[in-house]
């Protein structure tokens, strides 16, 4: 048999090779990551906030009232989970109570079918803020009786405006339906974030939820007016190990604080889906973070000032592995002292640890990085206790910004980046938006052909 050159036999392969399809009129089609689970209180990833977002009805913030701050009142607004249970005060209290979401509270009790009472050990004003999220939404009796949480992850039972057409196949994906709408349908199709992205550009796919870093710049033009970013509940610091003697000056974490090139960081091993941190807490700050400055003349001279000298182990979480090992490469280029990144091992450390702090409000971080670093500056917990029960959001916001600066003046913790996500879409995609520290919200999605 006579075979074909090698560029005719491309040629010849690619013409019989299929054209993709373009997306069907009525079904929005979603290019997703593979999510780490569907249970809402172990979401982490992207994929899986995405997908519960669509699968699940949160709390409204104003759901939650309270006369005193330590009382709270929750009615959650009727509906049904997908079984065709109804959802009820008790569901919450019972999948609050099993799962472990962290309200600081003394007591929950479902007072009737619709009321939900919190009593709290401690004034706290972000309780509807903090209800809005995965961990607090609920869940069925079915698994709450069963506990099988693998079987639930594969075909979650919630309460919002999809349901599973059937259960999630792993590198694959499912179909989402809705009763009314549009669209009907939502197919999600787990990939590489790359192939997404040119499928959308081809027309081939109406919406990639992930942009990988080496797309970010051609973003802004492929997609000039269908592109969009929003902030993460992630963010990763530097956490000192204050109880070390070699860390006790806080001009020594001044020094590894401002020797770290926060840019070269989010641009090379965190692929653009960070950014250089500006500050210690979520939000935007107005005055300069001073040691989140990459200045390393200064960092050379504070770590003079603190008379650091000697080999410095630096420990990282797996996750953390690949901006904490370019992280301790650069402290160690700019105060010429050898650092050794390490995987972080049980007990006591004798270095800082890089970590990925999980949290969307001010007093998640806050308590999220005492507990890392058992920091506990003079007047610390007074001015926490202040901005926690502060009843506006401006005064609240202000409040907090006080506990931003004693951090960043003793510096526990020295902030490194915070997260971003990023998604593109189609011509024919409509109402598409990122909620803050969620991401797409597909069941807002519409389609026009």
């Amino acid at each position: 048999m006579r075979l074909l050159p090698p560029l005719l036999a491309a040629v010849a392969l690619a013409a019989c090779t299929p054209a993709a399809e373009p997306p069907s009129p009525d079904v929005l089609t979603v290019g997703v990551g593979e999510p780490a689970s569907l249970v809402p209180a172990e979401v982490r990833d992207q994929a899986g906030r995405t997908v519960v977002s669509a699968l699940w009805t949160p709390l409204p913030p104003e759901a939650a009232t309270s006369p005193d701050l330590l009382t709270w009142t929750v009615k959650p607004p009727a509906s049904r989970f997908h079984d065709g249970t109804p959802v009820t005060a008790k569901s919450y209290v019972d999948t609050w109570r099993l799962t472990g979401g962290s309200l600081g509270a003394k007591e929950i009790t479902a007072v009737d079918e619709s009321t939900v009472r919190i009593v709290l050990d401690r004034p706290a004003a972000e309780i509807p803020a903090k209800l809005t999220a995965p961990a607090f939404l609920p869940l069925p009796e079915s698994v709450l009786t069963s506990r099988d949480w693998a079987g639930f992850s594969r075909h979650p039972i919630g309460n919002g405006p999809y349901r599973l057409a059937a259960p999630w196949e792993p590198g694959k994906g499912a179909k989402l339906l809705r009763d009314n709408g549009n669209p009907r349908e939502i197919e999600l199709r787990v990939g590489d974030p790359r192939a997404h992205y040119d499928a959308v550009k081809a027309g081939t796919l109406d919406l990639a939820t992930e942009v990988p870093g080496d797309r970010h710049d051609a973003m802004h033009a492929d997609f000039a007016d269908r592109h969009t970013m929003w902030p993460l509940p992630s963010a990763g610091y530097l956490v000192f190990p204050l109880g070390d003697k070699r860390f006790e000056d806080a001009a020594v974490r001044y020094a590894f604080a401002m020797a770290a090139d926060r840019a070269a960081l989010a641009k090379g091993p965190l692929g653009d889906q960070a950014d250089p941190a500006k500050g210690a807490l979520p939000g935007d700050r107005s005055a300069t973070c001073r040691p989140c400055t990459h200045d390393p003349a200064a960092a050379k001279a504070f770590a003079g000032q603190g008379g650091l000298s000697g080999d410095v182990n630096l420990y990282f979480e797996p996750a953390d592995e690949a901006w904490a090992r370019a992280l301790a490469e650069q402290i160690q280029g700019t105060l010429g002292i050898p650092v050794h990144a390490k995987p972080r091992h049980e007990g006591t450390l004798d270095g800082p640890l890089a970590i990925t702090v999980q949290a969307a409000t001010p007093g998640e971080t806050v308590a999220a990085l005492t507990t890392a670093t058992g920091y506990a500056g003079a007047g610390f917990g007074d001015l926490v206790a202040a901005a926690s029960s502060a009843t506006g959001e401006e005064e609240r916001a202000q409040r907090y910004r006080l506990v931003e600066n004693q951090l960043l003046r003793d510096l526990p913790a020295a902030p490194i980046w915070t997260g971003h996500g990023h998604a593109v879409w189609s011509s024919r995609v409509k109402n598409a938006a990122a909620r803050p520290f969620g991401g797409v919200e597909l069941a807002a999605v519409s389609i026009q052909n």
